[in-house]
């Protein structure tokens, strides 16, 4: 899958110049992704081989938000309130209605935007100098790689190739122009 617009400079440097609020912001987000692999794994019970995926997922992703917690803690800063994210938002509204559409929109989506984070991570990995924040980073963007693929496995389980392959194209060209009217911030989305 190949994202149809790449992140501007401009997040990037919000990013790097407020390192600070992105770590906080990085936490509330894997938080909030292991709690989407855990609404997908409650909605389709019925479904092993999603629910098996989903566990091993939202556990990684606690894993993840631990590792962030420790790296907040070692700069002396503190959890706050989740915000609002606007590009999240935006995409949940991309959903179609009806039980079919609706599980494929999911997972396409939730394989967007995990390569959306495997490019953003590999970008703040690239930027950050040589340590164990970039090793960190390093080791997330591999992570979110193999997050995109795995939805984009499951979505095999709803529908054909070529109807993934045709909403996929949609659905990325959305992503774009969605992404790219978000304002530069020192968060991940």
């Amino acid at each position: 899958m190949k994202l149809k617009a790449t992140s501007p400079q401009a997040w990037l440097d919000a990013v790097m110049s407020d390192f600070d609020a992105f770590l906080l912001d990085h936490a509330s987000c894997e938080k909030k992704a292991s709690g989407m692999a855990m609404s997908i794994l409650s909605h389709y019970p019925d479904k092993p081989r999603l629910v098996r995926a989903m566990t091993d997922l939202a556990l990684e992703e606690m894993n993840h938000f631990r590792q962030v917690t420790h790296l907040i803690y070692d700069r002396s800063l503190q959890l706050g309130a989740d915000r609002k994210d606007n590009y999240i938002n935006e995409l949940r509204g991309l959903y179609r209605q009806g039980k079919e559409h609706y599980v494929v929109d999911r997972l396409l989506l939730a394989a967007i935007i995990e390569a959306r984070g495997h490019e953003r991570f590999g970008m703040i990995a690239e930027a950050l100098p040589e340590g164990k924040m970039k090793q960190f980073y390093q080791a997330i963007t591999r992570s979110e790689g193999k997050h995109f693929e795995l939805f984009l496995d499951l979505a095999t389980d709803f529908a054909d190739q070529n109807t993934l392959d045709e909403r996929l194209e949609e659905l990325l060209q959305q992503e774009a122009e969605i992404m790219l009217k978000q304002p530069p911030v020192a968060a991940l989305h």
